[in-house]
């Protein structure tokens, strides 16, 4: 019961934050998913350092994070124009030629982890910018995305702990079912219903859509951070949330939901 307490607290908290941040301002928003992204890039490296000959230095792919982050928003906002992206560039080649000087068994590893976590890990982060300024300021359209994500994920849970008894992928994720992942398809779509009464110049069937997007793509976001677990040997990514994990662990779906509703909703809009 203990536990449960713990996980239902730092649950309610962590949904605060986010939500929070996105509907105080964007600058709130900017603050808390900057620091967000450059945790989960922390906890990415701290994951595949576990591993020989890979000694990434994770405060520079933290930078770099942080860098692209805010770049993209002062961007996606319109505070600045494109060429502010070199700054991004230039510090991505400084990294590259740092590891001339560190003298590492495996120096192509290190470039190889630290550049996928920037596209894997920061790239999607700095995408949110985009779907929260697409076309013009849509706080909804990004919280629409997480809240479909979270109630996928709790469909799932109930649906895959009631009636689950075919896997989805074993070899991954022995819990997860396919009975699991209906019921996340099914209750998503009532939150596809919900957000389209609150925007309604987006048609029904286009948040119907939007909603089996993040199903499909949140459940292959969750299936490759549960790979990297395997692969490594850990449970989760980290502890800053009780009961629930690292960020890492929190954020898994978003990492390939964000760049589909982006593709998505650019398509939609434009």
């Amino acid at each position: 019961m203990s536990n449960f307490l713990q996980r239902t607290l730092s649950g309610f908290f962590f949904v605060v934050i986010v939500v929070g941040s996105i509907l105080l301002s964007p600058y709130t928003f900017a603050l808390a998913f900057a620091i967000i992204s450059a945790w989960t890039v922390f906890e990415f490296h701290k994951l595949t350092n576990r591993q020989p000959d890979v000694e990434v230095i994770p405060l520079l792919s933290v930078l770099g994070s942080v860098i692209l982050f805010l770049t993209s928003f002062f961007y996606a906002s319109g505070i600045i124009s494109y060429p502010g992206y070199s700054v991004y560039g230039f510090y991505i080649v400084l990294v590259l030629v740092v590891e001339l000087y560190r003298k590492k068994n495996n120096p192509i590893h290190n470039w190889a982890y630290f550049l996928l976590g920037q596209i894997i890990i920061a790239l999607p982060f700095s995408l949110l910018n985009y779907i929260l300024y697409i076309e013009t300021y849509h706080p909804l359209l990004l919280i629409a995305m997480f809240a479909t994500i979270w109630i996928n994920d709790t469909g799932a849970y109930l649906f895959g702990m009631t009636f689950g008894k075919h896997r989805l992928f074993e070899r991954i994720s022995p819990k997860k079912s396919w009975e699991g992942f209906v019921g996340g398809a099914i209750t998503a779509l009532i939150s596809g219903y919900v957000f389209s009464l609150f925007i309604p110049e987006i048609s029904l069937v286009s948040w119907l859509f939007f909603s089996e997007i993040v199903v499909i793509f949140g459940t292959f976001g969750d299936l490759l951070e549960s790979l990297m677990k395997r692969t490594v040997q850990v449970k989760d990514s980290g502890d800053v949330i009780p009961g629930h994990g690292g960020l890492l662990d929190r954020f898994d779906s978003m990492l390939l939901v964000a760049p589909a509703i982006f593709i998505y909703l650019s398509f939609l809009f434009k």
